[in-house]
């Protein structure tokens, strides 16, 4: 194989951040259209050779990609919580659904192996790189981004179907080294046959997701979790009274092959149309020795332990729960699930400009790359620490309004509640470990430093999970879960400066810390509101609307990081009603 090193092209100018071209108007703009199965502009999709505000590289087209993401992130994590909310009223939170999510550890694992992590670390530079050569090929050359599908696409179509023929085979043995002592492992293994097939479906899922979005376009890997979970929440409904909770498993494994039949018909028609995607190639741009792109071996080592350590954590609370009275998986699951809502919308701006911190990387611009980095991780900040406040000020009756239904009794929404605050203080490592790793990937080959920060707090939440859990029971695993994450994301804060972006670590951490404290007095005043209003519905509401306010009230009076251009944002309607007014 040759050693592509994840070199990318060089790009013009970094545009503003989707956040700031938003707050001016450019989010929700018409835009042309591109020519057949290029995709439109105003859908989140670059078109080929396009130039001017509807490129790829432009601030309006990122802004307008990351509004889509957002729409369609946010129908997927609603139909995640209706999927939870259908799995809560059918089945509570006994044996049959613990042995259920035992059996989902392993499509939550791949998820974050072969979609949220490692696939796209690893070929969404690939493809740009395929891509960069593409633009300067000529027409008798064989096509770059051919080349690499080519040479990559059929053997992880090998290996992934030997990897899920290997986990139907040995499920028993999978059952019992993930929850030992679990009350339910044959239900368990005949949950966890079902599922192995994603790992082959979400690694399908995951390279189309990869290449798409290294073409410009988002719209149909931000569909993925919407098929997802329609999925299940279908198979659920329809054979539910038959299966029982093997009806959830069968719509995990359906809900798998939806995510590549809505990616496919798009990847397809990007693969078939040789046009160049707007890319500019310099100097410093790649230059091939010969051959076809190919990803080695050794590129693939660290983006795959940093993803498996990363997810091992749902692994290590799942074991230490498994000796826990029944339901304590589900409660930890139900609380997880709820608690990184904000996490995963926090990630939104990340996703989408990765590939633009990646070319910046490439073209050696690391001030260019630092900006971006550091507005990105600010505003995410901000939307992790407010969803982080308004889950702990109104734990209890979110989890009423959600689930508190069937079988699921109260005191499931009480025991949920108290592990749901315990996780919340955890989002912001979350966020910035998720953040901060695409800094490290982005280089020209990724840096084992952020394996390393994730085996060390692995590491701390395995042996503080361990002693906690003997005295505050499933708290104890939730607590050690955001000690773990917290101290790799201070390590890999610490180090991105010296190893990747140089971000000012003052500058970062104090407005990290300013950010910390405006949430603090948010959560009060939510908590207090919260508790004055007797309606579970009303209450959650009122809290979530006060924790805002206060939080960027305080925020600004702090002159925290990007608070400016979030008010800017949510000003711009007011200002447009009053110049219509006069």
């Amino acid at each position: 194989m040759s050693d592509t090193r994840h070199s990318l092209p060089a790009v013009p100018p970094q545009p503003e951040s989707p956040s700031a071209e938003v707050a001016k108007g450019g989010g929700t703009g018409g835009g042309g259209t591109g020519g057949a199965g290029t995709g439109r502009v105003g859908t989140g999709e670059a078109r080929p050779g396009a130039e001017g505000r509807g490129s790829f590289s432009s601030g309006r087209f990122l802004a307008r990609a990351a509004f889509l993401t957002a729409l369609l992130t946010a129908a997927g994590a609603l139909l995640g919580l209706a999927r939870d909310q259908t799995i809560a009223h059918l089945y509570g939170a006994g044996p049959d659904t613990d042995a259920f999510l035992v059996a989902w550890t392993v499509p939550e694992v791949a998820a974050t192996l072969l979609i949220e992590d490692a696939m796209a670390l690893i070929l969404v530079p690939a493809f740009s790189l395929a891509l960069a050569r593409r633009a300067t090929a000529s027409a008798l050359d064989p096509d770059p981004v051919r080349l690499l599908v080519r040479s990559t696409l059929p053997r992880l179509f090998l290996a992934l179907g030997a990897g899920s023929a290997l986990l139907v085979a040995t499920a028993p043995w999978v059952v019992a080294v993930l929850a030992p002592g679990l009350p339910e492992p044959g239900l368990a293994v005949d949950c966890t046959r079902l599922t192995a097939t994603c790992a082959f479906t979400f690694g399908m899922a995951g390279y189309c997701s990869a290449a798409l979005r290294a073409h410009g376009s988002f719209t149909a890997p931000a569909l993925i979790y919407v098929a997802y979970n329609a999925g299940i929440i279908t198979t659920m409904l329809v054979v539910a009274d038959r299966w029982g909770v093997r009806a959830a498993a069968a719509g995990v494994a359906i809900g798998g092959v939806l995510m590549v039949v809505v990616q496919l018909p798009v990847l397809w028609r990007r693969l078939r149309a040789r046009r160049p995607v707007e890319v500019t190639v310099t100097e410093r741009g790649p230059k091939d020795a010969g051959g076809g792109p190919t990803v080695a071996l050794a590129l693939l080592a660290p983006v795959i332990v940093f993803a498996l350590s990363r997810q091992s954590q749902v692994l290590i609370e799942r074991f230490l729960a498994a000796p826990l009275p029944a339901g304590a998986i589900s409660h930890l699951n139900y609380a997880q699930k709820v608690a990184q809502i904000p996490m995963t919308l926090s990630m939104m701006l990340c996703t989408v400009t990765f590939p633009v911190v990646a070319r910046a990387m490439a073209a050696g611009d690391t001030e260019r790359a630092r900006r971006r980095v550091e507005r990105d991780l600010a505003l995410a900040g901000i939307i992790v620490l407010v969803g982080a406040a308004t889950v702990v000020a109104c734990a209890p009756q979110i989890i009423e309004v959600l689930f508190q239904r069937g079988a699921f009794e109260p005191a499931d929404t009480a025991a949920t509640a108290e592990v749901m605050r315990v996780y919340a203080l955890g989002l912001l490592g979350h966020t910035l470990v998720g953040a901060l790793v695409r800094c490290y990937f982005s280089a020209a080959r990724p840096l084992w430093f952020p394996a390393f920060a994730m085996l060390t707090g692995l590491a701390l939440t395995t042996g503080v999970g361990t002693l906690l859990v003997q005295v505050w029971g499933v708290l104890g695993i939730a607590a050690a879960n955001a000690l773990g994450i917290t101290v790799t994301a201070a390590l890999m804060l610490h180090g991105v400066g010296r190893h990747s972006v140089p971000v000012s670590l003052r500058f970062m951490t104090g407005g990290l810390v300013k950010l910390a404290a405006a949430a603090a007095a948010a959560t009060g005043s939510g908590w207090l509101c919260g508790a004055l209003i007797p309606s579970p519905v009303l209450g959650a509401m009122a809290a979530c609307v006060v924790v805002s306010a206060v939080f960027l009230v305080i925020a600004r009076a702090l002159r925290a990081p990007e608070t400016d251009t979030i008010l800017r944002f949510l000003s711009r309607p007011l200002t447009r009603k009053l110049a219509h007014a006069r």
